[in-house]
């Protein structure tokens, strides 16, 4: 019993879980406010040449 016990304190395997969560959820923050400034810019950019398309000359 002493040995499983020992074994349980001494296993790595749940703070390995935690980590590659916290990793994974880095990733995905990071996607997200890449994705968010990618759309931002192209929103202005599509709008700019809208404007220019339709303006009258």
């Amino acid at each position: 019993m002493l040995k499983c016990v020992t074994k349980f304190v001494r296993g790595e395997e749940g703070a390995t879980m935690v980590e590659y969560g916290l990793m994974l959820a880095l990733i995905a923050v990071v996607c997200i406010l890449a994705v968010t400034y990618i759309g931002t810019q192209a929103s202005a950019m599509f709008t700019g040449v809208g404007a220019k398309i339709t303006a009258p000359t």
